[in-house]
């Protein structure tokens, strides 16, 4: 009794450490991005909306298609219904009233029908015209999708460089501490001996108190944008996800020089082509709307067996099955119809031209936005460069004066200052490279790269 205690506590403590356990993920940024274009949840119905379109395209096409369906009719008669006969109809050499009405009743108690129905359209206007739209339904969809895509490599990328934004930043931040604290403690060490007035220790204070304050901020940023990030990406936000690039590398990559020498092809922008493809659907709307006016033909082809009884003896092998059979051949001729179709055709017409000046429209905000995301690049490039310099200057002028400082040949305040000139810069510095990397995503977004 005692050892199936025991054994029973050990399962369940290995179930509940089962339950808590999370998986550990560990991405570059392509592989990041990889994993969310496959598990984002965006993307996952991106894909079903693709196939919901294909399913329905051959649903457009199976409607011309032969169809066939059967079906069984029972007739429980409990009362028949009469008919009424003038005069004396059934006995005419009995003389009579002839204007006296007879019931008659026609049928029997039970009566049972078995038939199927083979139907198939010859030609219809609409119906091919239809086939054509459901080929455009299914390329939105598809572009749909190539358009979700964008936004989730977008996404990662930002969200991924914001989270190597602030780890670099408390790895900054935890260094400017640790030399204030220093710096703090000499400082105070040299008040004490009467060296330096009580301002220098609470400039420093001050200082120390600011950068405190920015390390527990970023480092619950931190926490947040790691959350955003799992989430883009499809997976649980307890899990562990490591980074393995760097800010600098990634920066690096992304510096792109001679981008300006490429030519921006409009027609591989993917908003473009959903532009493009909602013309075409407009234009199939207004050819499918000016079929209306051609005649359509169908045929049906009908096959049964119908059994009368006034009881119900259609289980018996003996009970009499009549077979019938039939070929019809439907043809629909418009003709006149208050010229109801002729504003309906104008309508489509007119969707069709909104249709096309919103193509031009969307052509030429792309170029400009090619134009603008471009100039943007470019900027941040030369930011980057800009504030790797000023940051060198900046680590320079904050250790002479640091020094300075130390040795009486500068004042609290001009060190304080070098300080968070230091600390701007670095700020600077950081922001520069996050902003090469989303503005080169935002490029390769438009030029669809």
């Amino acid at each position: 009794m005692k050892q199936t205690i025991i054994i029973t506590l050990l399962l369940f403590a290995s179930l509940i450490n089962a339950q808590d356990k999370k998986e550990t993920y560990s991405f570059t940024l392509e592989q990041a991005i990889e994993h969310a274009l496959q598990n984002n949840y965006k993307a996952i119905n991106a894909a079903r909306d693709i196939e919901s379109a294909e399913q329905k395209k051959w649903e457009t096409t199976a409607s011309g298609l032969p169809q066939l369906n059967a079906g069984l009719d029972y007739i429980n008669n409990f009362n028949l219904q009469k008919q009424g006969v003038t005069g004396n109809a059934f006995g005419p050499s009995a003389g009579g009233d002839p204007n006296a009405v007879s019931t008659i009743a026609f049928g029997t108690k039970h009566s049972m029908n078995a038939r199927a129905t083979l139907s198939q359209l010859i030609f219809d206007g609409s119906y091919i015209v239809a086939l054509q739209a459901s080929k455009t339904y299914l390329q939105f969809y598809q572009n749909s999708k190539q358009k979700t895509d964008n936004d989730i490599r977008e996404m990662v990328t930002n969200y991924y460089g914001n989270v190597l934004l602030a780890q670099e930043n408390i790895l900054i931040l935890e260094k400017n501490k640790a030399t204030l604290e220093k710096n703090l403690f000499d400082t105070k060490e040299t008040y004490k001996n009467g060296l330096i007035e009580e301002e220098s220790v609470e400039q420093l204070q001050i200082t120390l108190a600011s950068v405190n304050s920015s390390l527990s901020n970023v480092t619950r940023l931190i926490d947040v944008s790691n959350k955003m990030l799992k989430i883009t990406l499809g997976l649980d936000i307890d899990d562990e996800l490591i980074l393995t690039e760097k800010l600098d590398d990634l920066t690096s990559k992304n510096v792109d020089l001679t981008f300006g020498s490429n030519s921006f092809n409009v027609a591989n922008n993917i908003d473009y082509k959903i532009a493009e493809n909602f013309k075409e659907q407009r234009r199939l709307e207004y050819k499918s709307q000016k079929a209306t006016a051609l005649p359509s033909m169908s045929a049906n082809f009908n096959f049964g067996y119908n059994s009368f009884a006034n009881s119900f003896d259609f289980l018996k092998q003996d009970q009499p099955w009549n077979n019938y059979s039939n070929l019809g051949v439907s043809l629909n001729v418009p003709i006149f119809s208050s010229f109801g179709r002729k504003a309906k055709n104008q309508q489509a017409k007119i969707a069709f031209e909104q249709a096309e000046t919103q193509l031009t429209e969307a052509e030429q905000m792309l170029k400009l936005q090619y134009e603008s995301a471009k100039s943007e690049y470019e900027y941040s490039i030369e930011q980057y460069a800009t504030s790797k310099s000023n940051l060198n200057l900046a680590e320079r002028i904050e250790k002479k004066q640091q020094i300075k400082f130390i040795e009486g040949l500068s004042t609290s305040f001009e060190f304080t200052e070098a300080q968070r000139q230091l600390y701007s810069a670095q700020q600077s510095y950081l922001q520069s490279m996050i902003d090469v990397i989303n503005k080169k995503t935002a490029l390769d977004k438009i030029t669809n790269n």
